[in-house]
């Protein structure tokens, strides 16, 4: 437990200073998946009284094969959403708060009531009725790697896997999306297209996702709740930002989102 609480000490400290993130000591080092996201789970209390407030939802990120292997993991990977950095379509964010900043293009969701490990394992069929929302969302990201070589995968998931931000348009009730793996969504950066993807590239379908999502938590000791926000892969590369720049996503009847950065 005292590797935990000080890999997670020297995290936290780092995302809070937004200095870039060195590489834990040796001896520090999540060994496992495992590992990781305990350490993750405590630096998610560390930051909870500072500007990003308490976690309010998940991402899920390494949700295609290129992915996975320009990571070096075998599944895919989550990181918390946090209150104080949940933002309204038309955000515009302090380019100095980050070290390299980012977009991704993503299909989000809110979670309409509790899923209790009972109701487990979960399966993407089963998942559809839980959603009660739909969003059109811009994952923002942060490499705040110093030296990414150094850094392996489980080092990334106990500090949220680049997780810096998001921001969301307008809710659409789950009832007038339809398949979200039919949805098509397209990137731009100062009005040129650099990105598109479709739903159906995030692990086959969306839904498997959140469902992957719903049973790593319950698998430690965590579950899905009412209100929480979810957004579920990129549709598309990640694009990575100068300040000044004004980034918009805009999904099939999802809608368009934006954020800026000055």
């Amino acid at each position: 437990m005292d590797r935990i609480g000080n890999a997670a000490s020297l995290l936290a400290a780092a995302r809070l200073s937004g200095l870039p993130v060195e590489p834990l000591p040796v001896m520090m080092r999540p060994r496992d998946e495992a590992e990781a996201y305990w350490i993750q789970q405590a630096v998610h209390g560390m930051i909870a009284r500072s500007r990003f407030g308490g976690r309010t939802g998940y991402k899920v990120d390494c949700t295609t094969p290129v992915a996975r292997k320009r990571h070096r993991v075998s599944t895919p990977c989550s990181g918390g959403l946090f209150a104080g950095s949940v933002h309204k379509s038309g955000a515009t964010l302090a380019h100095e708060f980050y070290v390299h900043v980012g977009v991704e293009s993503e299909i989000a969701v809110k979670i309409g009531r509790d899923l209790p490990a009972s109701e487990g394992p979960f399966e993407a069929s089963q998942l559809s009725d839980v959603i009660e929302s739909y969003f059109a969302a811009i994952e923002v990201i942060d490499d705040r790697y110093a030296d990414g070589h150094q850094t392996g995968a489980p080092t990334l998931i106990a500090d949220d896997f680049y997780a810096a931000a998001c921001v969301v348009g307008d809710a659409v009730p789950a009832a007038e999306v339809g398949d979200p793996a039919q949805l098509s969504g397209v990137t731009s950066v100062n009005g040129i297209n650099v990105a598109r993807g479709r739903g159906s590239e995030v692990m086959g379908h969306p839904l498997n996702a959140l469902a992957w999502l719903a049973n790593s938590l319950v698998s430690r000791g965590q579950s899905l709740k009412a209100g929480e926000i979810v957004l579920l892969g990129g549709l598309g590369k990640p694009q990575w930002l100068d300040e000044g720049d004004v980034a918009v996503v805009e999904i099939e009847r999802l809608g368009r989102v934006e954020v800026i950065l000055r």
